[in-house]
């Protein structure tokens, strides 16, 4: 059974029970990791193309992983090594790849919209991988799986989200994805980086640490944008670390068995304390297993049978 729409671009346009079908799914499919063998006939046939704009190790890597464990052809292009260099635009790269026919395009562009464009140009289905400062779909829903995993639900718990929320895709797709779920989030960080209205989609802002964390189900640290800021936001990194650094000190006011999730890369001792990100509570690294289940199920149910 299909998902009844072509394209996955944002946690807007993905109602509950799509998200339900979407999680439940990936939780089927994380099985065949762990095989002996780990490939499946499903898309056999099928192509996919890998098209990042930006840089990307997690994301495109589960991507490309997810496709080959269902036996998908795959082509992986790079911004430095297509014809963008030679100035052709995103419209006119568009339509070069739609006369190929693909299957599915997965792409990561550094502006906002993108996919959305790519999406009404194409016949293939397009899956966001990120775009801009606005969305970053498949990480929200490999960040609801693994907690779903951990605590059983979604409904109910309290989620503080902690950093650079103004320049950060993922805290805008976990905010939607988690809300819309019933859970609740509480924003945390320097004024300098949190967007003005972000309270409209349902959050609560708050620039104490410990203030979000209180109580918290599940603290998840943002990177440091460094490369979507003009000009720095915040005096030093030493500064930056001593007042929203996640330490085993702020933690004390969490609930005993919080979970601690970061989208990675980690800027250890500026984000986040080596102890804490390697601790008992850490699930950084079942977010990236969980990464490969949620893209290989998304692709399946995009792709996976007749429309």
């Amino acid at each position: 059974m299909r998902l009844a729409k072509k394209d996955i671009l944002d946690m807007e346009s993905l109602s509950v029970g799509e998200i339900q079908y979407i999680l439940d799914t990936a939780e089927t499919l994380k099985e065949i990791s762990t095989r002996p063998i780990k490939k499946v006939p499903t898309l056999r046939g099928k192509t996919v193309i890998h098209f990042f704009y930006e840089p990307s190790t997690r994301t495109k890597t589960s991507f490309e992983i997810a496709a080959k464990r269902l036996s998908a052809d795959t082509v992986s292009i790079s911004a430095s090594t297509s014809s963008i260099v030679k100035g052709e635009t995103l419209v006119d790269t568009a339509k070069n790849l739609e006369a190929m026919n693909p299957d599915a395009i997965i792409i990561r562009h550094r502006a906002a919209g993108a996919p959305h464009i790519l999406a009404r140009l194409s016949r293939a289905s397009v899956i966001n991988a990120g775009d801009g400062m606005h969305a970053h779909p498949t990480q929200a829903l490999l960040d609801m799986m693994t907690v779903r995993e951990k605590r059983g639900r979604l409904a109910g718990l309290r989620i503080a989200i902690i950093g650079d929320v103004a320049h950060s895709r993922v805290a805008r797709s976990n905010i939607v994805g988690f809300i819309k779920m019933g859970a609740k989030v509480v924003l945390a960080g320097p004024a300098t980086m949190m967007p003005i209205g972000v309270e409209t989609l349902g959050a609560r802002v708050t620039y104490h640490v410990q203030e979000a964390i209180k109580d918290a189900d599940v603290v998840m640290v943002l990177r440091i944008q460094k490369e979507r800021q003009q000009a720095f936001v915040f005096p030093s990194e030493r500064e930056y670390a001593q007042c929203y650094g996640l330490t085993q000190e702020k933690l004390a006011g969490a609930k005993e068995n919080v979970l601690i999730m970061h989208p990675g890369p980690i800027n250890r001792g500026i984000e986040i304390s080596p102890e804490v990100a390697e601790g008992p509570y850490s699930v950084i690294l079942e977010q990236v297993a969980n990464g490969v289940a949620i893209r290989m199920a998304l692709l399946f149910l995009l792709l996976g049978g007749p429309r």
